[in-house]
């Protein structure tokens, strides 16, 4: 059955929750809590805070090494909507999908199927979980504070902290595509190559792209899947949608070899 969603740890204009049909433990949301919010440096920063938390209470509590993440962009799923989680509301929304060596159900196997045969995760074991993932995160919040390093970091003029990333992305045909209209947006350097990692500067570009993508012929939404980049360089898949398409391209994607690994 679906649970009323579960608030986990609110920041300043993100919020991390625990969805109304989570399809395991590791199915967390990161949700803006005012639409109206513009996604701007501050907001992009504050998402990347989010997200950074969310991932390292998911290591903590369920010892998850790898973590997915799924999005839509001006697109709602619809009908059984394979390959895409359920419509949490019209604010925009992210769905981290930890993955853990032990885990009894992967996301992918939730998601090839139609969204009324998918079997959430029981709420007892969800309860169990949650408790420590707000505690991870309130002292992760707390020694975030606590950083002086975060206090500058508040502080940095928007086009000095922006500006310096927005040109670092790559935009390329996927070596097998799922769909005419399915394209990869990466950022230009690994992680593993000794440059800073991700940074809010990085977001804004990659949602300036986003953006552009749907403004193409025969496109009027995305659907998104970022895989847990390893030591490569992190990767948005992003799969152009419309209400008339004859096939759906998260069910394409979802059997690609290269990406079965994220999700299944």
């Amino acid at each position: 059955m679906n649970l009323s969603r579960r608030l986990l740890f609110a920041s300043a204009f993100w919020e991390v929750a625990r969805p109304r049909t989570a399809l395991n433990a590791g199915h967390l949301l990161i949700r803006l809590t005012n639409p109206a919010v513009a996604f701007d440096l501050r907001s992009a920063a504050d998402w990347l805070w989010c997200h950074n938390a969310a991932r390292q209470a998911l290591v903590e509590v369920l010892g998850a090494s790898r973590c997915t993440v799924v999005f839509a962009h001006q697109w709602h799923p619809i009908g059984a909507a394979i390959g895409e989680p359920e419509v949490e509301s019209s604010t925009p929304t992210f769905h981290l999908f930890g993955r853990w060596a032990t885990e009894p159900v992967t996301p992918g196997e939730q998601l090839r199927l139609p969204a009324q045969r998918r079997v959430p995760a029981a709420a007892e074991e969800l309860q169990e979980c949650d408790g420590g993932l707000r505690t991870a995160m309130r002292r992760l919040a707390m020694e975030r504070q606590a950083d002086p390093r975060w206090q500058v970091e508040t502080t940095l003029p928007g086009d000095t902290a922006a500006n310096s990333h927005l040109g670092e992305l790559v935009v390329a045909p996927p070596r097998l595509k799922a769909g005419a209209h399915h394209t990869v947006l990466s950022t230009a350097l690994a992680p593993s190559s000794g440059e800073p990692g991700l940074r809010p500067g990085h977001l804004l570009a990659l949602a300036a792209s986003l953006q552009s993508m749907t403004e193409r012929p025969g496109v009027s939404g995305l659907s998104c899947v970022v895989p847990e980049p390893g030591d490569g360089p992190l990767e948005v898949h992003a799969m152009g949608r419309s209400a008339g398409e004859s096939v759906n391209p998260m069910q394409e994607f979802l059997a690609l070899p290269e990406v079965s690994q994220a999700l299944l």
